[in-house]
């Protein structure tokens, strides 16, 4: 496996991350610590969480804490070889300040994970979500003091844009705040809104990791125009947590399963493969429920698509529409 820096941190990570947020349900912890050991085994180093995440079970406000739980059991005694990453800022209880990105919150979540984790560092701390309500100066002063602390060492962004980012390195610039070098961001060959703003984090240092890359098990090829969903597929269990396929759908994910077809490559491990072709991209975020998905990832990270397969897999599937430069126009 050929491993890549993510961004300016100096971190150097697989191209494939686990992911645990299906870790409690459906994952049980057994299964779960097995997954991680054998992704470890494969050469997967890059593993994220969050102290919201507790599986399915998941609900608003709900405590979490069970994923870190279970990761922190699993890299017990192998913690020197992997890097970590968690987040804050979900909601993980009723109270006010069990949300959100105020220092207070912050500098509690971080003993929280810490002690959940079984580890003295996080490597990196992300903030999973923009608060409106907390002033950036806050929220990056208390991942300074973290960071000063050697609980944190480095600090990333989850659902945030270009232009957020950019505001969140001016004001870490002008007071000595530690820099955003990672941005995890829903990403895929449907969804790329976020498709402008790679630019950005490559100029800028700051290593991307999509997540949702598989949308939700669509561009696996498990599901077929006319045919019904199978039980255990998300589409079945849980069919308001994915798009519902349509014909103009359908037309994409077969024209695509087309391409990766006369490349001789398996639909899920082309689309993993699409994914880490894009700009600035380090990692990309897999959530597992079974060891196969691991290997396959890990097998599309060696897999590296021809310019002509990527430019036709724009005309199928195209990024956000962009201003042509103005320059030279009369």
């Amino acid at each position: 496996m050929k491993y890549r820096t993510l961004g300016a941190s100096g971190l150097v990570v697989s191209p494939v991350c686990l992911g645990t947020m299906t870790f409690g349900t459906p994952v049980g912890e057994s299964d779960a610590i097995t997954l991680v050991n054998e992704a470890i085994d494969l050469g997967v180093n890059f593993i994220d969480t969050a102290n919201g995440y507790e599986g399915y079970a998941r609900v608003l406000g709900s405590k979490g804490g069970v994923a870190e739980t279970i990761l922190g059991k699993a890299i017990k005694n192998r913690r020197d070889e992997v890097v970590i990453t968690t987040k804050v800022g979900a909601p993980i209880g009723p109270g006010p300040q069990d949300r959100g990105l105020c220092a207070s919150h912050i500098l509690r979540e971080v003993d929280r994970s810490l002690s959940r984790l079984q580890t003295d560092y996080i490597d990196l701390f992300l903030i999973h979500w923009p608060d409106c309500c907390t002033p950036l100066e806050a929220t990056l002063g208390a991942i300074h003091t973290a960071v000063q602390q050697g609980k944190v060492r480095c600090f990333g962004v989850s659902n945030h844009f270009a232009w957020q980012i950019c505001e969140l390195l001016w004001l870490a610039d002008r007071n000595g705040w530690p820099n955003v070098v990672a941005s995890q961001i829903p990403m895929s060959l449907l969804r790329r809104e976020y498709h402008n703003d790679l630019e950005f984090c490559r100029q800028h240092g700051v290593g991307v990791t999509p997540y949702q890359a598989l949308q939700g098990g669509l561009l696996t090829g498990k599901y077929r125009r006319g045919q019904a969903p199978t039980e255990g597929t998300r589409l079945f269990d849980h069919p308001s947590w994915i798009w519902q396929p349509d014909d103009a759908l359908f037309d994409k994910l077969e024209a695509t399963e087309a391409l990766a077809g006369e490349l001789g490559v398996p639909f899920s491990r082309y689309t993993t493969a699409w994914t880490l072709a894009q700009p600035a991209v380090s990692s990309v975020l897999i959530g597992v429920t079974r060891r196969q998905q691991i290997e396959d990832a890990v097998a599309a990270a060696g897999i590296e698509l021809p310019p002509e397969i990527l430019a036709r897999q724009d005309e199928i599937c195209p990024p956000p529409w962009n201003n042509a430069p103005m320059y030279g126009r009369v």
